[in-house]
């Protein structure tokens, strides 16, 4: 703690390596004395970019954009000095030992933020929105991470905090005056409240399905019996000739797997072996890799030929994948399949359309803000059975009022720890733990 209200941190907040630019960032109590110091200006005007030159020992080190943002109103509410210099690594590195020199310290990875979150610009939530908006790879990645960073879960979290601290202000309020009960209909106000709020949770951490596969990718395994056209799926998908296809049963060995992005979705497919009992050792091989990409995966698609239509060994692979089983009709160019199942051909214009839908549609979600980080599921869950329990407790008479209260108080640290307002030490250290340094 001492070191991040006392020490005045830098680091270099564009990628490394050699650019045209680059920007080196410090924040601390000393932050604005060092730039006067190197840029030799007795003062600086907030927050407007000033060109000028940097020196250490009598050298110039280069001619550089210097913008600085006294504290409090700063993006970590110190105060924060951006330069702009040329992207040469020699260049930073120069520019960075001269910030040491003078009395910075190298900051460590999220430590800017980690200070706004200190300081109170950001919660936690919009913290760990900012780590997954750098990591996003996707448009619709992007857009989930920014609706985050703008406070749209902290918005949507609110309402549900806020009722939860009436309910409690009523209920402790009956604790201190023994005599006088909550009005039945105040009572059946605060029934109603907490179910209202229960349903909320719930209904937001169902969304976590579809925020975790925004940003991790939703993988699908297409598999089948040999020979049914699910490597000439994986091609047309991923558009490129990436497993090699024949008329020959069990050409593909191994799994393959490709990423794409479809609208701004990310994809990761992968081409199994065809499953089926082999005596061939390399096939057999193929074939349990296959089995493990299967386990693995969000939504297997059970390729079968639409002229053909299912076979008793198409059943029986059903059968041992049991759910997240989609079947997929190939080669409907040649025949169509009547009975449920997505239609394909690997061979047609448009042939893999509907698959193609058909992911789409599993982002669909009512809930605005779609939860993306494993971290605030668990908490919703446990603030959603504090509040049955609170409910529980208020509809039997025999069981002490201030113990609905505890249950509530408990709800309200989970939504808490969410937000950062209640979240542990070794929680917080553990969201920053992946962050990159000099943001």
């Amino acid at each position: 703690m001492n070191r991040e209200l006392m020490s005045t941190i830098v680091a270099l907040s564009t990628p490394r390596g050699r650019g045209a630019l680059a920007v080196i960032r410090l924040s601390g109590p000393d932050a604005i004395a060092i730039a006067k110091k190197m840029s030799g200006l007795d003062e600086v005007d907030p927050r407007h970019a000033t060109l000028t030159k940097l020196i250490s020992h009598d050298q110039i080190l280069d001619q550089v954009l210097l913008t600085c943002f006294p504290a409090p109103h700063s993006l970590t509410g110190e105060a924060v000095v951006e330069i702009s210099c040329h992207g040469s690594p020699a260049v930073v590195r120069s520019i960075v030992d001269a910030t040491l020199a003078l009395g910075a310290v190298l900051a460590g990875p999220g430590e800017f933020t980690l200070r706004a979150l200190t300081n109170g610009k950001i919660n936690l939530a919009q913290a760990e929105a900012i780590r997954d908006l750098i990591a996003a790879q996707t448009d619709a990645a992007v857009q989930q991470a920014s609706r985050q960073l703008n406070g749209e879960l902290s918005s949507a979290l609110g309402p549900f905090k806020e009722k939860l601290v009436e309910a409690i202000v009523l209920l402790e309020s009956a604790l201190e005056f023994v005599e006088d009960d909550i009005p039945a209909p105040r009572a059946n106000e605060i029934d109603r409240d907490l179910a209202a709020i229960a349903a909320g949770v719930q209904k937001l951490k169902r969304s976590y399905s579809a925020g975790r596969l925004l940003q991790e990718g939703i993988k699908v395994a297409i598999t089948g019996r040999p020979n049914v056209g699910k490597s000439s799926v994986f091609n047309r998908l991923v558009e490129r000739e990436r497993a090699i296809v024949t008329d020959i049963p069990g050409t593909t060995r191994d799994t393959l797997s490709e990423a794409i992005d479809l609208e701004g979705i990310p994809v990761i497919l992968t081409d199994t072996a065809g499953l089926r009992d082999t005596d061939d050792p390399v096939e057999a091989l193929g074939v349990s890799r296959s089995r493990a990409a299967v386990k693995q995966a969000d939504a297997i698609w059970l390729v079968f030929e639409a002229h053909v239509g299912k076979t008793e060994e198409d059943l029986a692979l059903a059968e041992q994948i049991g759910d997240r089983l989609i079947w997929v009709a190939n080669k409907s160019d040649l025949g169509e399949f009547e009975g449920e199942a997505l239609a394909a051909s690997a061979v047609s214009e448009g042939g893999t359309d509907i698959l193609m839908g058909w992911i789409v549609r599993q982002f669909e979600t009512t809930y605005e803000t779609p939860l993306a980080n494993e971290r605030h599921a668990p908490d919703l869950e446990a603030c959603r059975k504090a509040i049955y329990r609170a409910n529980e407790t208020l509809t039997n008479a025999s069981v002490p009022v201030d113990l609905a209260c505890v249950d509530l108080y408990d709800a309200l640290d989970r939504i808490g720890r969410i937000t950062g307002r209640t979240a542990p030490d070794e929680v917080i250290q553990r969201v920053f733990a992946d962050f990159c340094i000099g943001k």
